[in-house]
This record gives structure tokens, C-alpha cells and sequence, in this order.
């Protein structure tokens, strides 16, 4: 008899359980919004008539992200949940070797512009249901590490890869993503990727305001902006040029902004075509650690740092300083939720063109809870991040039976409300598109 710490006794059931019986009800949202069909649509079909559709890696993909799977791997989970795979009716799931060669396959292949035009239905649903017509678009580039034989080094002096993320600030959506080598500078291509996210907005709705580092501060990109009556907020570069400009602020002008002192002035680059407003912010020196010189005598060397924003908004300094600071929330703390939320801070693959694949898939898969919160969600779970809907909703354990031709899934008492409703709003979702 085997001796247990507390008295219950564990056996097997031929009952058909599922942990995840909210996860199919997300499953059947992804039904409801018509997208298994578009990704037949959009990707590059089978080779061969024994092939597998698109859809049918897609969809366990998915399953597995918003489940909480953090590699191929975890495919395993979907494939053993006879439950969950029944209710969404997926006869099988691909391995992950096969999933990987696919992978690779669609990168090879036109997979990544097939996937945008997914993705773009996503977007465009999810805007076109906000109230707002007029957004800012925050962008970053954020570092993957991957120890991968083809990877480059990061100028973080790390292998991996350096993918450039625009999110929405109002809502949340990415509506651009683009997967790049590690050695690939911040800087590169960004009027292009933000001329790119512009044009994934529907009609009547429009970017009209940027946020971002000092990776974005280029002149054809102040020029594009007051060309397309956009503003910003861009980090600034500390070159000779900005120094000579700060060092021609008079010294009256300093303001206090809690701990720092900020003042401005008006700049211009080479190649602006429109002189700009430079926002310093002078950061409070730190007691400089006491040197000794060849006399055995103490050498203070305060120093003092400057960080700068580049606008042409018409607020106050500091207004501009706070609108400009909320990139934090908006940009940086998404992109953190998209990598570890949903699995894209490692990638599965040997090649950038696969990890590229994936990498958009792992949008979709976001942008699809975003939907899916905007949607079907009560408003009480409206700021609840990936994870905290793993443990209320997907989780919540469910026993399949069938009984004179219909399937029941059965779940807790205190569970069936809020996925009742959840599912009549997927049902609204469907006829509406």
C-alpha cells in the first residue's frame, strides 16, 4: 500500500477531461472570427493533397501560445488533450519536428506576407470597433537572445535578434512587426516600418501622433512627420551639435521638474527641413567617488548627464516630458508581455526566415487576445494581462460527454456563467463578420 501524505487515493477514468475547457472556448472564438479559413486562404497551401492546410499548424500554434506553451514541444499538450481536440474538432496536430520543417518551409516561401494579411483582418476588426479615429503609434526594437549556429551579435554583445515591434497606444494592438538579424542597428529602416504601420490602419482611422527612442532620431523622419502633420516625441542624441545647443541655454531658464531641471530650445539637424523644439532634461549629478592623484590628494570630477527629447508638440515641457515617459506603459511593457506572455523571448529555429514565421505568429496570437478581451471579455477582466486569463479562464478543467448525438462539455458551477456569456458574444462576433 502506498503510504501518501494525505488520505485520498488517486486513480485513472476513461471519462474524456480536459484542463483547459476555457481554452476551447477561445478556441471556438478564433472559429468565430473566421480566421482558419483566411489562413487557407492567405498562406501557401500543401505541396500535395496529403499535405497538411496552413490552418492546421496555425491553430495548435495559437492553442499552445495562449495556453502558456514556451516551445514546439508543448505542442505535445494539444495533442494529448483528446478533450480540447474534440470540443474544437481538431483531428490531429502536427509534431513539433513537423512543425518546425513547416516553419521553415513558409519562411522560404511567401508564409510572411500571407500571415500580415491575417493579421491585418485582426487589426482592422479591433480598430474599427475602438471609438477613437486618431492614435499614437509607439515603436521599439527589443532584443531575443537565441544561441542559434546562424544568429549575429546584438550590440548588446549578445547572439539573438534585434525584432522592431509598433504598438497602438489607445488599445494595445501591434499593427507592425518586423523580425530582424541581431546585428541589425535599432536604427535601421525605421521611417520605412513607421510609413509601414501607417498603412495597416483602416479608413477613417489614422496615426497621428509618434512616440519612440533615439533610435528614431533621423531627419527624414522629422521631415516625414511634419510633412504628414504627425507629432512626436523622439529621444534625442547627444552629439556636438546638442551640446553646443545646450550650452547656449541661459541659465535663468532652467525649470525644476521634481528631482531634475529641464529648459529648451530650438534645434535643427542637416537634412530637417523645419527646426524642432529640443527638451533637456538635466539629471541630478551623484557624488563622484573620491580619486587620489599621484599627490595622494582627492580629485572631485562631477559630471553632469542630459537626456533630450526631440517634438514639435505645442505643450509645455514638461507635458511633453510625461506624454513622452507613458511610451514605458504603452511600448516597453507590451513588448515585455508579447515576449513573455506569449512566448517570444526564445525562438524554436536554426534560421531568421523560420523565427520570422513564428515571430508573427506569436503577434497574431496576441492580437487575438486583444480582440478577444475588446470582445468577449466582461469589463471587470478588460486589463487583465495573458496570464492572469490562463489562471481565470483557459484553466478551468471541463469533462466532455456525449449524450444522443450532442456534445457537452461540463464545467464548475461557478464557471459556467462567464463562459456561457463568452460564448454567446463569440456567436456575435461571428455574424458580425
Amino acid at each position: 500500500m502506498l503510504q501518501c501524505v494525505l488520505p485520498f487515493k488517486l486513480e485513472t477514468t476513461n471519462d474524456k477531461i480536459t484542463p483547459y475547457a476555457g481554452l476551447a472556448i477561445f478556441g471556438e472564438f478564433i472559429h468565430a472570427t473566421g480566421l482558419i479559413q483566411q489562413i487557407n486562404n492567405e498562406m501557401p497551401a500543401p505541396g500535395s493533397n496529403r499535405g497538411y492546410q496552413p490552418s492546421l499548424f496555425v491553430e495548435p500554434l495559437l492553442l499552445m501560445l495562449h495556453g502558456g506553451g514556451r516551445s514546439l514541444e508543448d505542442l505535445r499538450k494539444i495533442s494529448t488533450d483528446g478533450g480540447l481536440r474534440e470540443l474544437l474538432k481538431i483531428k490531429n496536430v502536427p509534431s513539433s519536428d513537423a512543425t518546425g520543417n513547416w516553419l521553415r518551409r513558409m519562411g522560404d516561401n511567401t508564409g510572411l506576407s500571407g500571415l500580415q494579411k491575417v493579421n491585418n483582418i485582426i487589426i482592422r476588426r479591433a480598430i474599427n470597433r475602438d471609438d477613437n479615429s486618431q492614435f499614437t503609434l509607439d515603436i521599439d526594437a527589443t532584443q531575443i537572445v537565441a544561441e542559434k549556429y546562424a544568429a549575429n551579435f546584438t550590440y548588446k554583445g549578445e547572439k539573438g535578434y534585434m525584432p522592431i515591434v509598433g504598438h497602438l497606444a489607445e488599445n494595445g494592438l501591434v499593427v507592425g512587426d518586423d523580425f530582424r538579424e541581431g546585428n541589425v542597428a535599432p536604427a535601421t529602416r525605421n521611417l520605412e516600418f513607421i510609413q509601414y504601420c501607417c498603412k495597416q490602419m483602416p479608413k477613417k482611422k489614422q496615426i497621428t501622433a509618434l512616440r519612440a527612442d533615439s533610435a528614431t532620431y533621423q531627419a527624414d523622419i522629422f521631415n516625414w512627420c511634419e510633412k504628414n502633420s504627425i507629432q512626436f516625441a523622439i529621444g534625442g542624441h547627444l552629439d556636438s551639435a546638442t551640446k553646443r545647443a545646450i550650452d547656449l541655454i541661459d541659465d535663468t531658464t532652467w525649470e525644476q521638474y521634481g528631482e531634475k531641471q529641464i529648459a529648451e530650445t530650438v534645434h535643427s539637424m542637416d537634412k530637417t527641413q523645419k527646426a524642432f523644439r529640443l527638451i533637456v532634461i538635466k539629471h541630478p549629478q551623484q557624488e563622484p567617488l573620491p580619486l587620489k592623484d599621484d599627490t595622494d590628494e582627492q580629485v572631485i570630477t562631477p559630471s553632469v548627464r542630459y537626456s533630450l527629447i526631440a517634438t514639435n508638440r505645442n505643450e509645455t515641457a514638461a507635458d511633453v516630458i510625461a506624454w513622452y515617459n507613458r511610451r514605458g506603459d504603452t511600448s516597453e511593457n507590451r513588448i515585455k508581455d508579447l515576449k513573455i506572455g506569449f512566448g517570444m523571448e526564445r525562438m524554436p529555429c536554426g534560421t531568421l526566415a523560420a523565427n520570422s514565421i513564428f515571430f508573427r505568429i506569436g503577434v497574431l496570437a496576441y492580437n487575438l487576445f486583444m480582440l478577444f478581451k475588446m470582445t468577449t471579455l466582461p469589463q471587470s477582466m478588460q486589463r487583465f494581462q495573458i496570464q492572469t486569463i490562463r489562471w481565470q479562464v483557459y484553466q478551468i478543467a471541463g469533462k466532455i460527454v456525449k449524450h444522443a448525438g450532442t456534445l457537452y462539455l461540463k464545467v464548475n458551477q461557478s464557471s459556467h456563467q462567464l463562459l456561457d456569456e463568452i460564448r454567446a458574444r463569440s456567436y456575435e462576433v461571428m455574424t458580425m463578420t
